[in-house]
């Protein structure tokens, strides 16, 4: 289906410009196009809060209504410029200007079809739709599906490859490959909850805190059957701090795991927010007696308890020329992670409430006292924190002040 609403749409516009535009007017648009789409995605996540704020009933559909509206605005504004610098026609032959019309008009339907394919991926749709990009059960965010020539792909990537550089922020060096590693599976598993009606999007920032802790899961985690974890060659089983506000999540406090990933970049790098990112999400979490409890992405799970927060110490097997940079949660709620910490420095493991039952006929495993308390930080009033939610709203924002 998707393929011939993309067949259409190139045809469509190879016609267009074959029967009533020019080679320079093909060629102008397909830049318009472009110039539009990096706006889009640039600055859409700033516009939001603004749209929710006044029309919150609307919240889950906010990201696709400010996408469309500044694709939409910023091309009318810059065709209509185009069209009244060149209100003279130019004539470069009847043969260039057959073949480059048809040419600029199945490039253009190209784009064009890639930025729809992005912005329904943004709407509350059911998991089908545009395409099935993962499978019905238990999705694997290594091998997704794609859409014929993959362009949505194509128009992601490519303002991913360019705000590496130009687009990079002026003060602080900022990725949009790096803030939406893996954009588009972040979209597609952030609605695998949508059935069973679990939000895409939070009232407020959801993190708690300004950093979250990673560590090195220890040899003495075992699965939820007791036995111990299998190694995975070339990666290192993490455990990630998930601390989460539960009035900020909407609907009782439901989640997925697939809404739930840490970023990860290069070793070395001089920004923790410039270069490409690679996204990974969690196999499971720490659950009943310490227990590693393995757990699909489809997994919805509830916080039952009377408590504000949600705390989870989720396990990622991360690649070890890797170094987690980002922990990130739903659509633009995203913390910095601190560096991975090690034997004494490692936190205490957290079991989360929401986990099966202890196993039968297995002793409980005795858990450390955790620390004493040290000083509490000065409040900055609620919901205040200096989290990264806000450098998702925009690629050339600016960051947060110290």
């Amino acid at each position: 289906m998707v393929a011939l609403v993309m067949l259409a749409i190139i045809a469509g516009c190879a016609a267009f410009l074959f029967l009533k535009g020019t080679l320079v007017q093909g060629v102008t648009m397909i830049l318009n196009v472009i110039i539009a789409g990096f706006v889009a995605l640039g600055f859409y996540e700033m516009l939001v809060p603004l749209l929710v704020k006044y029309a919150a009933n609307i919240a889950e559909w906010a990201p696709l209504i400010c996408f469309g509206l500044l694709l939409i605005l910023t091309f009318a504004i810059l065709q209509t410029v185009a069209m009244q610098l060149g209100k003279e026609k130019a004539d470069l032959g009847a043969l260039p200007e057959q073949i480059g019309r048809v040419v600029c008009g199945v490039v253009l339907g190209y784009l064009v079809t890639g930025h729809l394919l992005v912005a329904a991926a943004m709407a509350p749709l059911p998991i089908q739709y545009p395409y099935p990009r993962f499978e019905q059960r238990n999705p694997n965010p290594s091998k997704p599906n794609k859409a014929m020539l993959s362009p949505d792909g194509f128009v992601t990537g490519l303002f991913a490859t360019v705000s590496k550089g130009s687009l990079s922020g002026i003060r602080e060096p900022k990725s949009f490959a790096m803030l939406h590693a893996g954009y588009l599976d972040q979209l597609y598993l952030n609605r695998r909850g949508l059935s069973q009606k679990v939000p895409t999007t939070t009232n407020a920032p959801a993190f708690n805190g300004s950093k979250s802790s990673v560590w090195p899961a220890p040899d003495s985690l075992r699965d939820s059957d007791g036995k111990p974890l299998g190694a995975r060659p070339g990666e290192t089983l993490m455990l990630a701090r998930v601390e989460l506000k539960n009035r900020a999540l909407k609907q009782g406090a439901k989640l997925t795991l697939s809404q739930i990933r840490l970023v990860c970049g290069p070793k070395g790098a001089r920004s923790s927010l410039a270069g490409q990112g690679t996204a990974v999400y969690p196999v499971g979490y720490v659950g009943a007696n310490n227990r590693l409890e393995r757990k699909s992405l489809d997994e919805v799970l509830a916080e039952q308890s009377s408590e504000p927060m949600t705390t989870m110490d989720a396990a990622f097997y991360v690649p070890e020329n890797l170094v987690p940079r980002l922990l990130e949660f739903r659509d633009s709620n995203a913390i910095p992670v601190s560096l991975p910490a090690s034997g004494e420095e490692a936190p205490v493991m957290i079991s989360y409430p929401g986990s099966s039952a202890s196993p039968k006929n297995e002793p409980a495993q005795p858990q450390q006292e955790p620390p004493a308390p040290g000083p509490e930080p000065q409040s900055r009033g609620p919901d205040r924190e200096k989290t990264l939610s806000e450098h998702t709203r925009g690629i050339v924002a600016d960051p947060l002040e110290n």
